[in-house]
């Protein structure tokens, strides 16, 4: 999609998904550019949205997603866990780290609400509505139907993993879901079937009803 698209102050809110410097340059599990994203959802929070939450991820050390954990084997290994496959990560977003606090640099007094994810020791939680297993909710959806939520604008690290599943659940929970391309970045991960991450999350996003846009799209 391009083309303007009028914002409604009232019912649309932006989500600023784990924009965390573990997930930056320099952080444990970096993305690639992931920092760029910062002045960009700086400016949506100033200039465009009046309503918007972030999330973090949270984990306890020795956290079961990761590959420290499970002897003989590499962060991006995939195991089976309980409740089904589970990709290992490098150690990440510790609780109470610096890695693990919202980037210093985003204008986080913008944001109404910051919920965290991935604290249980046992589950990882990628998307800002439910865990990995598919049936824990952390309520987000309620609440922003509560509070007259309608479209959701989404964004941050990283767009094949936390912001998809986060944008899939929005659409099954019956909300209007934007991704915002220039406020996210990828891993990128080329996978064992020779498929890339990023292209295989996008196809799933555009074929379940997300739509792509930039922050130039966006006014009021």
């Amino acid at each position: 999609m391009r083309g303007r698209l009028k914002l409604d102050p009232a019912t649309d809110m932006l989500g600023a998904i784990d924009v965390q410097p573990s997930f930056m340059p320099g952080g444990e599990l970096p993305v690639p550019d992931g920092d760029a994203i910062v002045p960009v959802i700086n400016h949506l929070l100033a200039d465009r949205f009046l309503n918007a939450f972030a999330t973090q991820d949270w984990h306890p050390p020795g956290h079961s997603s990761f590959a420290s954990m499970h002897p003989g084997r590499t962060p991006y290994d995939v195991v089976s866990m309980p409740y089904g496959p589970q990709m290992l990560w490098p150690d990440h977003a510790i609780q109470g780290s610096r890695n693990a606090a919202l980037h210093p640099g985003l204008d986080s007094a913008r944001f109404s609400l910051i919920l965290r994810k991935g604290l249980d020791p046992a589950l990882d939680g990628y998307s800002a509505f439910r865990d990995n297993d598919g049936t824990s909710r952390t309520g987000l959806a309620g609440l922003l139907q509560a509070r007259g939520v309608k479209r959701l604008f989404l964004c941050g690290l990283a767009g094949d993993v936390c912001v998809a599943w986060s944008a899939e659940d929005a659409i099954e929970a019956g909300f209007e879901t934007y991704l915002v391309e220039d406020a996210t970045r990828s891993i990128g991960m080329i996978l064992p079937d020779g498929g890339n991450s990023a292209d295989i999350a996008r196809k799933r996003l555009e074929a379940c009803g997300v739509v792509f846009v930039t922050s130039n799209d966006l006014t009021l």
